[in-house]
């Protein structure tokens, strides 16, 4: 048993790259255009906010700026500009995983896990463009 695990991650590990990537793009996964759109959508806004960010915050990166704001106990969270890349950060991250997921329940033939994964995904990211505009509101200058 423990050999063929063996076998399949050192067939895994000796493909390169970019085959890798040409049997991901080759999927049924990509031919849905409900799985496309809401990918698609996840990752623009993923890039919005960098954008928004790149834009707004044109500080030098030592300049303190206000992370977090809270209504009851005002600014508990500071930081320099390069900080607030932590958000698009997490959302690449928590995008990733949910498009991973969403292709492997995708090729079990579980449509409904799949849209769930997705518009996680996209809701995550809604979220954390709420949360870049948030920042960039209480930092703007």
């Amino acid at each position: 048993m423990f050999e063929m695990v063996g076998n399949k991650t050192e067939k895994f590990f000796s493909k390169s790259l970019t085959e890798i990537i040409k049997l991901f793009f080759g999927e049924e996964y990509l031919h849905s255009k409900i799985a496309m759109t809401l990918s698609i959508s996840a990752f623009s806004i993923n890039i919005l906010d960098c954008l928004l960010l790149g834009l707004f915050l044109r500080l030098p990166k030592e300049t303190i700026v206000i992370l977090h704001y809270n209504v009851y106990f005002g600014v508990d969270a500071t930081g320099n500009v390069s900080q607030t890349y932590f958000l698009p950060l997490i959302g690449l991250i928590m995008l990733i995983i949910n498009l991973l997921l969403a292709s492997y329940f995708y090729k079990l033939k579980e449509r409904i896990a799949t849209y769930v994964f997705l518009i996680t995904a996209l809701a995550i990211q809604l979220s954390l463009l709420i949360s870049v505009v948030s920042v960039i509101i209480i930092n703007y200058k």
